[in-house]
């Protein structure tokens, strides 16, 4: 698998309309809060036309595109972090997933019922984060409080967590996300059993109205002017527009009706590859038997570990990669020349891979 995106905001933004849409999974999506009492997750496919020319050149019997996992998480409420409206099961829910898809209410639409009766994404976006910071203030004031007598009897691994803790306190509650605290990497490590929500990349998806694709609203421009101070991505998406898209049976069909409306891609795709970039991974691809398939990992991944995403014997007997690129294979057009034109390259235990790779692993049993 790729990556996991939890879809996360308050009730009645559109987080399940959307979901249904990305993943064509029909889960209900009604005119009330919590419509969604548990989270519901559905897999999407990873585009990479990469894969697909690289099929071409093999003909494999079968290809195997990396899958994205989509978690549609139930409308968060102010005081979650206390409980209110099942919210600790909710943050639970969060805590599971690798990004975090904050969808923004800034369409209009009078049948559909808002929490405070007027539409403002700026508000809603402050409610989501604060109760997001305050469940992970409480959970760090909870291991400071159980650390602090071992910290006090000399415990030196005590002492060392209580530093960082310290620093974790003090950044959120400035209302800062713990991702922003200055620890460093050791200093995550001891405390990595926290999962600490304001860890996680996140971005901004704007559920818009149809009017909006090809002249931002007000509400649209405030959200991207507050992102752009906190360095978040943002994604514009029209719900109404992805749940026709879903409709439509052919790929010339959906081409055409983005063309109409001025979009080169769906709402799915700009999700998927800002995810991608949040998460700063890369995919490489490898050729075994019948099967052509394509793979997710994070940059500066080593080649063994890559390996293990396979299976965990190949990283554990890992002996060699043997490695060309994607550019070379199509620049060359023939899987039988690549070896004889110099472009195979072996490869050890340091390698790192690379986004475009072909790769074959050999190991030890």
């Amino acid at each position: 698998m790729g990556f996991n995106c939890g879809i996360v905001g308050l009730p009645n933004v559109g987080k399940s309309t959307l979901f249904n849409a990305m993943t064509a999974a029909h889960v209900p999506a009604e005119n009330y809060p919590f419509c969604t009492t548990d989270h519901n997750t559905g897999m999407v496919a990873m585009p990479d036309e990469r894969l697909q020319k690289i099929a071409n050149i093999f003909k494999p019997e079968k290809v195997v595109p990396s899958m994205v996992e989509f978690v549609d998480i139930a409308g968060l409420v102010r005081d979650a972090h206390k409980g209110e409206g099942l919210g600790n099961k909710f943050l639970g829910n969060i805590r599971e997933v690798d990004a975090i898809a904050h969808v923004v209410r800034c369409f209009d639409a009078e049948n559909v019922v808002h929490q405070y009766d007027t539409v403002d994404p700026l508000r809603d976006i402050q409610v989501v984060e604060t109760e997001l910071l305050l469940s992970d203030l409480e959970m760090v004031e909870k291991r400071i409080k159980k650390l602090d007598p071992k910290a006090k009897s000399g415990e030196k691994e005590a002492k060392n967590a209580l530093i960082a803790l310290d620093k974790l306190k003090t950044t959120l509650e400035e209302g800062t996300p713990a991702r922003e605290a200055g620890l460093d990497e050791k200093e995550w490590a001891t405390l990595s059993d926290l999962h600490l929500l304001s860890t996680k990349p996140e971005l901004y998806v704007c559920n818009i109205n149809e009017t909006d694709v090809k002249a931002p609203s007000d509400r649209v421009k405030a959200v991207m002017a507050y992102a752009e101070k906190k360095s978040v991505p943002v994604v514009e998406i029209c719900g109404g527009i992805e749940a026709e898209l879903v409709d439509l049976e052919t790929e010339e069909e959906r081409k055409a009706f983005l063309d109409d409306l001025g979009l080169p891609e769906s709402g799915l795709l700009r999700v998927i590859h800002a995810g991608y970039t949040l998460l700063n991974l890369v995919s490489f691809f490898t050729k075994d038997g019948p099967e052509v398939r394509a793979w997710s990992v994070p940059a500066g991944t080593l080649a063994p570990k890559a390996a293990g995403k396979i299976h965990t014997d190949f990283e554990k007997g890992f002996v060699r990669a043997e490695v060309y690129s994607y550019d070379d294979l199509i620049a060359i057009g023939d899987k039988h020349k690549i070896k004889e034109s110099g472009k195979l390259r072996v490869e050890g235990h340091d390698y790192v891979i690379q986004d475009g790779d072909i790769v074959h692993f050999r190991f030890a049993t």
